[in-house]
């Protein structure tokens, strides 16, 4: 009750216009306004220098602020993903138990089976994936909660980038479908943001954890225990094998780039050329190069395409938490909802705390308020101020700028004046 009593007086103050100069101070911030004051201020020509935290990881801006969405965004991103880490973990301590049970009844199957050679080694095998298991999911719930906690802590510094980008009228890191979304798009897209933020980054959490512990395993199991069995001269023979096939095939792509560029590519028009102009020479020779290496580039393409897809499924697993980036093809970004949601959402913010577009918004309800205060005899109280028409006071201002400027002369148009007229006047006019 007492809280509606004091929202009930404070908006009548404020229809009132009694709290009219408390509201003037608050819709300027002042981080805003000291923005507003550096964009101003001619640049350095020597910036200082800035350490390896700064250059790599943060640098911190004193003009900007987070607003309270996407702090508390952060923080509750943080809580979420503490508990589900935590429910995990209780998960796995119950099916660990559930295994060791079962560890237990194979070892009474294997008592009672007259020692089978067969059924002995699945049991063992079976007890050494449980342990590997158990290590590789413990290790990698550490290594998944570090990735997603430093994804939240990275959101929020692509959203700084990315405000100061559009703040700057920069729009050429958002695709082209992208770069104009509309009011209700955006509306919706910023009341759903922290929601769904949330949601990816425990989704993201998950599948990051997934496949961080199939790929421990594949190493644990093609290196660990090989040594640990007493077969590393042979897992190190396995790995020779297939370095020198990588390498040999990363050996023949270098040499057919070396090999064009040396002899069908033409000379450089100017030493001071950077590399050759893109025009064939020997063409010829060239054909004939083409025509020998088809069958090896078919199967190089085999091989090529499984690198394409292996890539695509690691980057976006990795990057399925952080809807600030599209995982989409180009051309294919609209379909990604979570990176339409950030869009929409970085505009509405763009629109709507733009401190250039705020501190013109102040200046002008300023100036009103002023002016509706002001008695209807305040040209009486400023003796000393020169009467001048607005018309006169623009011409001067318009030649003023057009002789400090000469480039913007060139680029007006002149107005068509009757003959008698002189053209100076007609051109300032």
């Amino acid at each position: 009750m007492g809280r509606y009593v004091y929202m009930l007086v404070k908006a009548l103050r404020l229809y009132l216009e009694l709290d009219v100069l408390n509201e003037e101070m608050h819709f300027l911030e002042e981080h805003q306004a000291q923005h507003v004051q550096q964009l101003m201020r001619k640049p350095l020509k020597e910036q200082a220098k800035k350490s390896w935290l700064q250059r790599r990881v943060y640098e911190w801006d004193p003009h900007f602020r987070f607003p309270s969405r996407m702090i508390g965004t952060a923080v509750l991103a943080l809580i979420c993903l503490y508990i589900f880490v935590v429910t995990e973990f209780y998960i796995y301590q119950y099916v660990s138990r559930e295994l060791k049970i079962l560890e237990v009844n194979f070892e009474v199957l294997v008592a009672s089976s007259n020692e089978s050679e067969v059924l002995t080694s699945t049991v063992l095998h079976v007890k050494e994936f449980i342990d590997v298991m158990q290590g590789v999911w413990i290790f990698t719930t550490f290594a998944a909660s570090l990735t997603s906690i430093s994804y939240v802590f990275h959101i929020l510094a692509c959203y700084r980038k990315h405000m100061k980008r559009l703040w700057a009228g920069q729009k050429r890191f958002l695709p082209l479908e992208s770069c104009q979304p509309s009011s209700s798009q955006s509306v919706a897209a910023i009341a759903r943001y922290s929601g769904w933020q949330i949601a990816y980054l425990l989704w993201g959490y998950l599948i990051i954890h997934v496949v961080q512990c199939l790929f421990v395993t594949m190493i644990v199991y093609g290196f660990v225990l090989p040594i640990k069995h007493g077969h590393g001269l042979k897992m190190l023979k396995d790995l020779g094998i297939g370095i020198l096939t990588a390498g040999i095939v990363i050996g023949l792509m270098m040499v057919q780039v070396v090999i064009a560029a040396n002899f069908f590519l033409q000379p450089k028009i100017s030493p001071e050329d950077k590399q050759k102009p893109l025009a064939l020479n020997n063409r010829k020779a060239f054909h004939n190069f083409s025509y020998f290496l088809f069958f090896y580039n078919v199967v190089l393409g085999l091989g090529a395409c499984l690198v394409r897809l292996f890539c695509s499924v690691i980057l976006g697993a990795w990057l399925i938490a952080r809807i600030d980036r599209t995982i989409m093809q180009k051309g294919y970004e609209v379909a990604d909802l979570g990176f339409s949601t950030w869009v929409g959402m970085i505009f509405m913010d763009h629109y709507h705390t733009n401190p250039t577009l705020v501190c013109f918004c102040h200046i002008l309800l300023t100036t009103e308020r002023q002016q509706k205060r002001s008695n209807k005899y305040y040209c009486f109280s400023n003796p000393t101020e020169p009467r001048v028409s607005n018309r006169a006071r623009t011409r001067w201002l318009l030649l003023y700028t057009l002789l400090n400027n000469s480039g913007l002369a060139a680029l007006r148009k002149p107005k068509a004046e009757s003959g008698s007229k002189d053209a100076t006047q007609s051109y300032f006019a």
